[in-house]
This record gives C-alpha cells, sequence and structure tokens, in this order.
C-alpha cells in the first residue's frame, strides 16, 4: 500500500511517498542524492521489501528535484528542507530512521541527532570527492551520534570500504564490486539482483537489532 504527501518546508515543496507496512513498528526515512531521484535501485529495492519486516518506508524527494531542478542546492539549503518535512515524518508516532544516498546520507548525517533520528542509514556515503582522499567528511558521519549503518559499494568512487575510519561509531557492510549507484559490471562474479539483496538484507538484520 503507497500514499504520496506534498510537504511545504521553507525551501519548496518536498514529496514524501510512502510504502506502508500492515504493523509498522517504525519508519525508513530515505532521500536521494545530487544525481537522481528515488527511482534509484536501492531505494526502490527497500521500498519493495521492508514493508513486510515491519518497517514503513519513507522515500523522500527533496524539494529542489520536486521543483525541477537539475542542481542540488547548497548543503545549508539541504538541511533545512529536511528539518521542514521530520514533522511529517514523525507525525504517525514511530520511531524514525533518517536515511539517504550519497548527499541525502550527508544530509541525515548532520542533522540525525538534534531532529531526535531513531538512527541513520548512510547509502553510498561520499567520503571524499573521487580521487581527492585528503578532503574527507568523515567528521559527518562520526558526528552523527545514533546507531548508524553504512551501505558502501566496494568499488565506489567516492570512498570505498576499506578508506573508511575505524567503525567504532557504525557499521559497515559492503556490497560487492558495487559502484556508486551499486551498479554491478556484468562480469562481476555477483549479479546485480545479488547485490540489492545484499543491500536489503544488512538493512533488514539491522533494523531488527535496533530498539
Amino acid at each position: 500500500m503507497t500514499r504520496t504527501e506534498i510537504v511545504p518546508t521553507e525551501t519548496g515543496d518536498a514529496r514524501v511517498t510512502w510504502y506502508l507496512a500492515r504493523t509498522a513498528q517504525r519508519i525508513l526515512a530515505v532521500s536521494h542524492g545530487a544525481g537522481g531521484g528515488i527511482e534509484a535501485r536501492d531505494l526502490q529495492a527497500l521500498a519493495r521489501t521492508l514493508p513486510a519486516h515491519g518497517v514503513t518506508v519513507a522515500l523522500v524527494e527533496q524539494p529542489w528535484r520536486v521543483a525541477g531542478k537539475k542542481l542540488a542546492p547548497a548543503p545549508k539549503t539541504l538541511d533545512t528542507g529536511w528539518r521542514g518535512l521530520w514533522p511529517a515524518l514523525r507525525k504517525p508516532g514511530l520511531p524514525v530512521i533518517a536515511g539517504g544516498r550519497s548527499a541525502g546520507a550527508r544530509v541525515a548525517c548532520r542533522t540525525a541527532k538534534e531532529l531526535g533520528a531513531a538512527a541513520v542509514l548512510a547509502l553510498s556515503f561520499p567520503l571524499h570527492p573521487p580521487g581527492k582522499p585528503e578532503k574527507s567528511r568523515a567528521d559527518e558521519l562520526l558526528g552523527a551520534g545514533v546507531p548508524t549503518l553504512v551501505v558502501q559499494g566496494g568499488n565506489d568512487p567516492f570512498g570505498k570500504p576499506a578508506e573508511f575510519p575505524d567503525p567504532d561509531a557504525f557499521e559497515i557492510v559492503e556490497v560487492p564490486y558495487g559502484d556508486h549507484g551499486f551498479a554491478v559490471p556484468k562480469r562481476a562474479p555477483t549479479s546485480q539482483e545479488e547485490a540489492l539483496e545484499t543491500i536489503t538484507g544488512a538493512v533488514v538484520t539491522w533494523t531488527r537489532s535496533l530498539r
């Protein structure tokens, strides 16, 4: 069962597509990155899978995307939009996991503690710009302040799993051969379907472990 909701924020209207669990125990609110929308393969896989495991999924289209703009705004503006739609995500009265892919993961990490998120799901966290490991964004990830799961492609140019700091403050799951969009090469011994199953399986197990 799905429904769509328009949520006004200071930076424009956001759009939330709800994938409802029959007996929900928590909500995963997850947004897209700077280069795509909620049609991303990992977001769609989570929306298909998690409701059967007691997790309602809210796929969030950020205001700039709803407005038809091609370029994401500055991080401060992204954070403002995310804060503005948080009351709508909390309205059902369930614990909310803040999630996102790429730039959306950064937003979730930066705002999690202040918004009272139960946890953070960071998909393809952009640890650094491609080819520039010295420009690390690890402080955003380490500063989330809540239980955090990172799901990262093994060949992600924005940061391979081995490049991440010692994960005392977060868990990390590798998607073998996956790039920043979790696409795997046709020659890889892992299929695209198996890659998506790695993602959904890890998230299901992790959400069950949350209090």
